[in-house]
């Protein structure tokens, strides 16, 4: 366990030197989201029935929760990077833990979301979000957000594996900004299609927006959603232990054979 506490450090060490001096990816997913709340809770909110100001507070949890989400295109971009470049193959050749590479490079992306997610709270609440459920509350919603962006950066460092381009990764990478609109991010799901709300209900960025909402004391989940949205912070924390469960082990495999 101390082997792994030390490799996965050394690693960790790697990735915020990168970022701090490649910030490129970081900075991207990182000021889209206030990019997107003044354009779409200025220009979208004001075509709504709800007030602008009600449909902000209810914008900056879906785009906390699309934050989170965005740990599928760094993790993919970063580890694609990586193994084009020959860095996966030569850490395989040093005797270290074979966990602790892609542990380093999803704890790295974690911290940076912590930092950087906090000038999208100060817009939020500079355009009228509130935090209405206390300090416990915002605590509780800060740790969701932070394991659901472990678990999508884990996604994301498989897929980069196994498509080990750079280029192409940062192609597919621009394609998970869809997965939000798949989401009760943006707009609620209730006047959805069938179909389409079913996909969104149960659609893991809508169960964590949700739960931030129901955490933060701005929105009560609602009865008669699918269980992840009518459980919102359940439903969150389950679907993100089921991504860790999956992807972990497949993408230290992954690690493991690739190249060979």
């Amino acid at each position: 366990m101390s082997t792994v506490a030390h490799d996965s450090t050394a690693v960790l060490g790697r990735h915020l030197q990168r970022i701090r001096h490649s910030p490129g990816v970081v900075i991207l997913t990182q000021t889209m989201p206030i990019t997107m709340l003044l354009f779409f809770g200025y220009v979208f909110g004001s075509a709504l029935a709800t007030p602008g100001e009600e449909y902000r507070a209810f914008l900056v949890p879906g785009l906390l929760a699309a934050t989170a989400a965005g740990g599928i295109m760094t993790g993919m971009f970063q580890s694609a990077q990586d193994a084009q470049r020959g860095v996966m193959d030569r850490f395989r050749t040093m005797p270290m833990s074979r966990i602790a590479v892609p542990l380093g490079q999803t704890a790295a992306d974690v911290l940076t979301t912590a930092i950087g997610i906090v000038p999208l709270v100060l817009v939020g609440i500079a355009v009228g979000w509130r935090i209405e459920g206390g300090v416990p509350g915002a605590l509780g919603a800060f740790g969701l957000l932070l394991l659901f962006r472990l678990a999508t950066t884990w996604v994301g460092a498989y897929l980069g594996l196994l498509i080990r381009n750079e280029e192409i990764a940062g192609q597919l990478g621009s394609v998970t900004f869809v997965l939000p609109l798949l989401s009760n991010a943006y707009i609620p799901t209730e006047g959805l299609p069938g179909w389409l709300r079913v996909v969104s209900e149960w659609n893991p960025i809508s169960a964590v927006a949700a739960a931030v909402r129901e955490l933060c004391g701005n929105v009560s989940p609602s009865a008669d959603a699918a269980w992840p949205l009518a459980n919102p912070v359940a439903g969150a924390l389950l679907w993100s232990v089921v991504i860790l469960a999956v992807f972990v082990p497949l993408t230290v495999r992954k690690y493991t054979t690739s190249g060979t």
